[in-house]
């Protein structure tokens, strides 16, 4: 196959468009993985917090927190 000048400068122009476009999928990519290892991180935390403690003093813990952000709470 023969590529002329302009052909050739097409092709190259593609190709760098290309390799951005993949660059950024890889940067949204990993994005996403740090986001579900911190969710997972949190989920195994409150899976933990709530073997040791049981719900009734986790939902205690948090409505004593709730109320302490609510001014002139008695």
């Amino acid at each position: 196959m023969h590529f002329n000048q302009k052909d050739a400068s097409n092709l190259e122009q593609l190709l760098e468009s290309l390799i951005k476009m993949v660059g950024k999928a890889n940067n949204n990519v990993y994005s996403l993985q740090k986001r579900v290892s911190q969710l997972e991180w949190l989920v195994r935390e409150q899976q933990l917090e709530l073997r040791e403690r049981g719900p009734a003093q986790i939902y205690s813990k948090q409505l004593r927190k709730r109320q302490e952000k609510i001014p002139n709470h008695q």
